[in-house]
């Protein structure tokens, strides 16, 4: 299959991953279909686009700058999934619920024509249990994208179980024509390479704090200082949110039984407390409408 700037693409879900999905697809060119069930969403996504652009405008843009009416005339919303029909690229970017994603890819397996790429923007969900949903699991491909879209470079590109080889290479050409630059993962294990990694980080950081070693900001700073990371492991908690790092732990504990997913005491407390990063306004840090948003290492 050829993926080119003339390919159009569908992306479902219009929360931050899935806007930020639509900014970059309709920046390389692509017309873009963003789906949400919800009017109220897509008009929170088509602002944060909206803001966005005219930041990177503001800071010169770069090689692919265009006005950002421009690109942002590339971007139809719908809370019609049945709009999607005719997409030959298809990203499903909705909240890691197995069956809602299983639910959405059976919609978009009756959808789409065939030969679509069918892409999954799962950060840990195996690709095999998503594509099972459909009549042509070879077409399904994981493409961990990462937050904030149009600012982190990398895609995981994820091969489930009958993930076909012209899939994969397919995944990569997208992928790549919207400015990332890839990594294929050849095992399709829950939590794929890096969140696996930044989990067993992120929580041994919530250890140190934990049990009074190092303040939540100094831990944050270290890495900074030390390894060059673009923001500390609990900045990226929060970030990510510390209730979906929570559910997220607890699913790669129950798979590998390794205690080093065990999630902390600390982390419960403040999920229970509704301390849940930035989008509650407070986490391992507090943030407020004035707080710069931090990019992931």
């Amino acid at each position: 299959m050829t993926i080119d700037s003339s390919t159009p693409v569908a992306v479902v879900g219009a929360g931050v991953m899935g806007a930020g999905l639509a900014q970059v697809a309709a920046a390389a060119g692509h017309e873009v279909v963003l789906h949400s069930r919800r009017e109220a969403t897509l008009r929170r996504a088509l602002a944060g686009i909206g803001a966005s652009l005219e930041r990177a405008a503001a800071r010169g843009g770069g090689a692919r700058a265009e006005d950002p009416g421009t690109t942002l005339a590339r971007i139809r919303t719908t809370t019609d999934l049945g709009d999607v029909a005719g997409c030959a690229v298809a990203v499903e970017s909705v909240a890691e619920d197995v069956d809602l994603k299983r639910r959405v890819f059976a919609e978009l397996d009756r959808l789409c024509p065939p030969g679509a790429l069918l892409a999954t923007n799962t950060s840990g969900i195996p690709v095999t249990e998503i594509a099972a949903a459909t009549g042509r699991p070879g077409s399904v491909v994981g493409t961990h994208f990462f937050s904030p879209v149009p600012r982190m470079e990398l895609c995981e590109i994820v091969r489930g179980r009958e993930t076909t080889d012209a899939t994969v290479a397919a995944a990569r050409s997208f992928a790549e024509g919207i400015g990332k630059s890839c990594v294929v993962v050849e095992k399709d294990l829950p939590g794929f390479v890096t969140t696996r990694l930044i989990i067993a980080f992120v929580l041994e950081a919530v250890r140190l704090v934990e049990t009074g070693i190092c303040r939540a900001e100094d831990v944050d700073r270290a890495c900074r200082l030390a390894f060059g990371h673009a923001m500390g492991p609990l900045a990226t908690a929060d970030q990510a949110g510390l209730d979906v790092l929570r559910e997220v732990a607890a699913g790669l504990a129950k798979e590998y039984t390794h205690p080093v997913f065990a999630t902390p005491g600390l982390l419960d407390r403040l999920v229970a407390e509704g301390r849940h990063g930035r989008k509650t306004g407070r986490g391992f840090h507090v943030y407020d409408d004035t707080t710069p948003a931090p990019t992931r290492p």
